[in-house]
């Protein structure tokens, strides 16, 4: 097996040297503990709550714990004791030296509610997202993608040259460690055991679930609609439960960083904007197996061959910001005469539009909806077509096409 750098390795140092408590939070089986435990000297002592000898005396005696395991200590899977952020806050108040407290929590949602509670202020909170395009296939320092022509051309030294298929493999691939590694060499064995951990594990914590077979059925019905406007109903529908039934497990998925959405852009000069958020997947290889596309060139020729790598480059670009700690303003635009721009990012004071295209060839008919934007009250700025063109190009002087390879 192979151990894959993380792009957030130099944060998570530079960040233990200025707060006592460093807290990782993310999707399961993203690589959080692997990076952690490449990265701590060997005097921090590691304690894992999956242990239920420890996360007992952790959540009964909290105070002991601690007293039990010297600083500095990383403290994995947390969120079994949330007693523990309390006494972790009063060792911070007493002067807890940089880099005393690592912590990994699997459920986001929960994570950041306990440490905003009681370690507000106080902690530095990363997010850890699957892997990145970046960091399986380039080299050299991640860069949140920009609108910006120097920023754009930094690119091309960053990653790896890839034409249609190759992406599809990438896509078909997918971004977990443990298959991407080369840990777990059977693809298929390796998410179906994904998805009954999660569901034993995450779903169960979060809500009883009277059969589990029906709560898989669902992820299946929301994978088939990756890249879409959410329709609850419609999901619903398919599994045969209540809107409200679907609702709440889509906010399940939601918490546990299962799926994520891309809200619809909106502004007071902008009356006509649909208001229905799309659904994304963060892992594309998760969507394949669900989806049941047994190889990436049936894959490359389905039905969802444009929804899928849509949702990888929404995903990546997502994944470029949280691998710098950054925050990442990312909408989508569609209006009620179905106009549609694919993704606008905001950045220094402007809306960039973002269109993905399968093509190699884009014209400037791809770019007429971005006009849209001219009537918004945040001024536009430079367009980027995302396709299969193997380079960095232009359109014109206001819009450029970026090799899906170089997000």
């Amino acid at each position: 097996m192979n151990y894959i750098k993380r792009d957030l390795e130099d944060k998570i140092i530079s960040l233990s040297e200025e707060y006592s408590c460093l807290l990782i939070t993310g999707p399961r089986q993203v690589g959080k503990t692997t990076v952690l435990r490449q990265l701590m000297s060997p005097d921090r002592s590691y304690v894992t709550l999956d242990d239920l000898e420890e996360r007992r005396m952790a959540k009964n005696e909290p105070a002991l714990f601690l007293q039990m395991h010297s600083l500095p200590i990383f403290i994995d899977e947390v969120q079994y004791a949330p007693e523990l952020f309390s006494y972790i806050k009063i060792a911070i108040d007493n002067g807890a030296a940089p880099g005393s407290f690592w912590l990994t929590g699997s459920q986001a949602f929960r994570m950041m509610e306990l440490a905003q509670e009681s370690l507000a202020g106080r902690t530095a909170i990363l997010h850890m997202p699957c892997l990145s395009q970046h960091e399986i296939y380039g080299s050299g320092e991640n860069l949140p993608l920009t609108a910006e022509p120097e920023a754009l051309k930094k690119r091309k030294n960053l990653g790896k040259p890839a034409a249609l298929a190759e992406i599809y493999q990438r896509i078909w691939n997918g971004s977990l460690p443990g298959y991407i590694s080369g840990k777990f060499k059977d693809r298929n064995v390796f998410y179906s055991s994904y998805l009954q951990t999660y569901i034993e594990r995450d779903v169960s914590d979060l809500v009883a679930l009277t059969d589990k077979l029906q709560f898989q059925d669902f992820i299946r019905a929301a994978a088939c609609r990756t890249g879409q406007m959410l329709n609850i109903h419609d999901i619903a529908l398919d599994v045969g439960i209540s809107d409200d039934t679907a609702k709440r497990w889509l906010q399940i998925l939601e918490k546990s960083d299962i799926i994520f959405y891309l809200r619809p852009y909106s502004n007071n000069l902008l009356k006509r904007t649909v208001k229905t958020p799309k659904l994304y997947f963060f892992d594309t290889g998760l969507v394949a197996y669900l989806t049941q596309y047994t190889t990436p060139e049936i894959l490359q020729n389905g039905a969802i061959n444009g929804a899928i790598l849509e949702n990888y480059v929404v995903a990546e670009i997502i994944k470029t910001y949280h691998n710098a700690a950054a925050d990442c303003l990312l909408w989508y635009y569609r209006d009620k005469c179905n106009k549609e721009i694919d993704m606008i990012l905001e950045s220094n004071g402007q809306l960039h539009p973002l269109e993905i295209k399968r093509t190699a060839n884009p014209g400037s008919e791809l770019i007429h909806t971005f006009s849209v934007l001219d009537k918004s009250s945040v001024p536009r700025g430079k367009g980027i077509v995302i396709c299969m063109r193997p380079e960095f190009s232009a359109i014109d002087a206001d819009n450029y096409i970026l090799p899906v390879w170089m997000i």
